[in-house]
């Protein structure tokens, strides 16, 4: 178990308190705090996850008669009828048992950094990794990170978690283990917290973000939220202002992309979350614009700044949602040009010309992705009809360099690029199909335009 010293003199209480929990818990394992409900399931997508690795993994514990069952999210997953992508699992033996059983079998254990929250990974048959974690109690929570105490009651553990639906174990036998009414939530499409809302928000009030994620995942179009959660939101939003910006991002990013976006930013704007020391979102962000671009080019595949930007109102209010959030620096630049370009108008007879000079402008150096910001404003637009289109066109390489200017005997200096950006323009004017030497012939004309003279070798 860790050791606590140091801890306030509330958390050695606690510390000192959980043990005699674990033993009265243990001594009645039939009198629970809740009434543990199970299933089991023998789905397709279970029985899938039973890889050769998998197996050995089962076969160590087993052997060393500690439990080991798949945790959380997983399980969720699999009672919705879904394979998880990641699958995260929780045992009976501490952190030190567990590297005694891998060494002895020879098994190869990496990333170490997990170890004094319980958690170990080890790599199996040099294939896959497992991340297997101790049943723990959060004795002293900090947000992200808290001061943990193991057990061997699996109760315990389910009672730190954030919501019901999160909070199951799956025995590899097939079992659901089910202390909080999740399987009943997953059927009811419903997301609660487990226990008390703002015990759990406080806790880490990331989860505000989290239930809203969830909510849009799990929930029906329509479906109510529980009034006290939403007071418990409300009451505590403050709390968001000390969450990194990544992890923002990292959330916010799930729920505007995700089923039911509008409503649910509705209400997180009804809750007081949008401030920009929150959220970096603005009280005034315009939901009705972010709902119009979400539901004309949601089945295109937007990226998330494409969605977002719906919401702001000026490139002042892209960089103020950076600083709060850390977006990437292609987040921003796709941002920024959606921002600018958002209500350029189409080209009547070329409707793509527009979009095709503006690739060419933003130049070459960022090659592909240029392009992708560009079709950002389209999908923004709603111009979804000319997209397979726009998507296949080459970008064109300028046929003219800077070489060949001053072989045709312009003087070097700063008047090059001014030559070379008016013999780009006449190169656009005729779609990109004027030659090297025709652009080349024209150079005459642009350096009388320009007051320069030519001094052929």
């Amino acid at each position: 178990m860790s050791v606590l010293l140091g801890l306030p003199r509330t958390s050695r209480l606690v510390s000192l308190f959980v043990p005699r929990l674990n033993r009265f818990l243990n001594f009645f394992p039939k009198k629970r705090f809740f009434a543990e409900k199970r299933m089991t399931i023998d789905t397709p997508e279970f029985r899938s996850l039973f890889s050769p690795e998998l197996n050995a993994l089962a076969d160590i514990f087993h052997r060393h008669s500690f439990e080991l069952r798949i945790a959380g999210g997983a399980v969720r997953d699999l009672l919705m009828g879904m394979r998880p992508v990641d699958i995260d699992f929780a045992t009976t033996a501490t952190p030190d048992q567990m590297k005694g059983m891998f060494e002895s079998a020879g098994i190869r254990m990496i990333n170490n950094r997990g170890e004094k929250h319980g958690t170990v990974t080890c790599r199996m048959n040099d294939k896959d990794n497992f991340e297997i974690t101790t049943l723990r109690i959060d004795v002293l929570c900090t947000g992200r990170h808290a001061e943990v105490q193991f057990t061997t009651n699996w109760e315990l553990d389910a009672n730190r978690r954030d919501l019901t639906i999160n909070s199951m174990f799956l025995g590899l036998d097939g079992t659901v283990y089910d202390f909080f009414s999740g399987i009943e939530d997953i059927e009811r499409r419903r997301v609660r917290f487990v226990g008390n809302p703002t015990e759990r928000i406080q806790e880490d009030y990331l989860r505000i973000l989290r239930y809203f994620r969830f909510f849009g995942r799990i929930a029906v179009e329509g479906q109510s939220h529980e009034e006290a959660t939403l007071q418990a939101i409300r009451e505590n939003a403050e709390g968001l202002a000390g969450i990194s910006g990544e992890r923002i991002w990292t959330e916010l990013k799930k729920i505007i992309v995700g089923k039911q976006a509008g409503s649910l930013l509705t209400v997180m704007h009804q809750l007081g979350l949008f401030r920009v020391d929150l959220l970096g979102l603005h009280e005034d962000a315009d939901l009705e614009e972010f709902k119009l671009v979400y539901d004309r080019c949601r089945d295109h595949s937007p990226q998330t700044m494409t969605l977002c930007v719906a919401m702001l109102a000026s490139e002042a209010e892209v960089l103020e949602l950076e600083k709060r959030v850390r977006c990437s620096a292609e987040e921003r630049k796709t941002a920024l040009l959606v921002v600018e370009h958002r209500h350029r108008p189409l080209d009547e007879v070329n409707p793509l010309k527009p979009y095709k000079d503006l690739t060419i402008d933003l130049g070459p150096a960022e090659g592909a992705k240029v392009k992708q910001r560009v079709t950002e404003i389209l999908k923004y637009q709603g111009h979804v009809h000319l997209l397979e289109e726009f998507e296949e066109w080459k970008v064109p390489k300028m046929p003219v360099s800077g070489h060949m200017i001053l072989a045709k005997g312009l003087p070097k200096g700063p008047k090059l690029k001014t030559v070379l950006d008016e013999l780009r323009e006449i190169w656009k004017k005729s779609d990109f199909t004027l030659t090297a030497d025709e652009l080349l012939d024209r150079l005459p004309e642009v350096a009388e335009k320009l007051h320069l003279k030519l001094d052929p070798q």
